[in-house]
């Protein structure tokens, strides 16, 4: 994955307050999300509860987030499983509905559609490629019935032969044989059957794709191979990508910014380059230490001790202060919020109040340099 080259730097920041300069911004971000959150109702069953005379339990997933993506960029969202990322993903796709917070588009918040051809519009605009290529796509069709599926559920061409034509173009895009359009699913590899779900995101000229996951499944050299494409693809198309990942060495790759979640919250948020040079939150930087270190510079390394706290009881304050060096009493009463610090972002009371020490502890990897 060495080979992968730099991904395309951010357009400037058009919403809000810029982090650097404080000045406002006029043009809205592609994806906006703010306060998002998620629960989910793990009650016992209702006879049950009322037998045992115990409450209803709710787990938070996604606790409050906000993010924004502007056009042509590649946020990352990394994190440990369970620490809610593809619950976000699964909400900005609209496969769950969220229980707090919004989520604009091009400006547009989706909870105020209510036409569905109004919702179509503006499905059709983003796509999303999951984790496990061979369950998303239907095994009993051929591929050319997949990629098309979209198109003509959109209605992007009309006719057997344009139809067949945009598939055998897509096929092309992403680097396969016009003529496998005939085969079926089973009789491609795993990284083929990507290839595969990504031109079928983009059958319906979407925009901007929410990808889950999508090389964890895939050997380390196809790993390569699908960000090496998707980064073509969005230099010739203008993507924009969510990406979502539990391997900050494959973000490293791809991404403009990184945004690191911890039991459902956002921790930091940083351009790339600068988070793996100088991570802020103890988190981050237990994560960067799980890297494999291939020079063998012998620098110390702190693991990631102790497990994810249950979500259904969270610690109070600070949700890391169980596994946290640095925390303090005030860490385990009062909650940081994500707060702006010299370029980045960062939940971390250490890191703002100057005990926890901020150094860069590496050079940045040579595609970021």
């Amino acid at each position: 994955m060495h080979s992968a080259s730099a991904g395309q730097q951010p357009q400037a920041r058009n919403t809000g307050t810029d982090l650097k300069a404080g000045t406002p911004r006029s043009v809205p971000a592609l994806l906006q999300v703010r306060e998002l959150t998620k629960d989910f109702d793990v009650s016992r069953p209702w006879l049950n509860r009322m037998i045992e005379r115990s409450p209803r339990q709710l787990l938070r997933a996604v606790d409050h987030i906000s993010f924004e993506i502007e056009r042509g960029e590649t946020l990352s969202l990394v994190g440990e499983s369970g620490c809610g990322k593809s619950t976000v993903a699964r909400l900005i796709c609209g496969l769950y509905a969220p229980t707090d917070g919004s989520i604009r588009f091009d400006g547009v918040d989706l909870a105020t559609i209510t036409k569905r051809s109004d919702m179509l519009a503006v499905r059709r605009r983003f796509q999303m490629i999951f984790q496990d290529p061979y369950a998303s796509l239907n095994p009993r069709w051929s591929v050319e019935r997949i990629i098309a599926e979209p198109i003509r559920s959109h209605a992007i061409v009309k006719g057997d032969a344009a139809i067949r034509e945009r598939v055998a173009k897509l096929l092309s895009d992403v680097g396969m044989a016009p003529s496998d359009a005939r085969k079926y699913p089973h009789e491609f590899s795993g990284g083929q059957r990507q290839r595969i779900s990504i031109a079928r995101a983009l059958s319906s000229s979407a925009e901007f794709l929410v990808c889950d996951e999508p090389t964890s499944a895939l050997d380390v050299s196809v790993q390569a191979q699908i960000l090496n494409l998707m980064k073509d693809l969005q230099r010739e198309h203008g993507l924009t990508y969510l990406f979502i990942s539990h391997n900050l060495a494959v973000v490293s790759h791809i991404s403009t910014r990184v945004g690191v979640m911890y039991l459902g919250r956002i921790v930091e948020i940083a351009p790339t380059k600068t988070l793996f040079q100088r991570p802020l939150h103890p988190y981050t930087r237990m994560l960067e230490s799980a890297i494999p270190d291939i020079t063998m510079s012998g620098k110390a390394r702190t693991p990631v001790a102790g497990e994810v706290p249950n979500p259904l009881n969270p610690p109070t304050g600070c949700t890391f202060n169980p596994r946290c060096p640095f925390a303090r009493e005030k860490c385990r009463v009062d909650r940081p919020e994500l707060l702006p610090f010299d370029g980045a972002r960062v939940a971390c009371h250490g890191v703002h109040e100057g005990w926890v020490p901020v150094e860069v502890v590496r050079q940045a990897p040579d595609h970021l340099a």
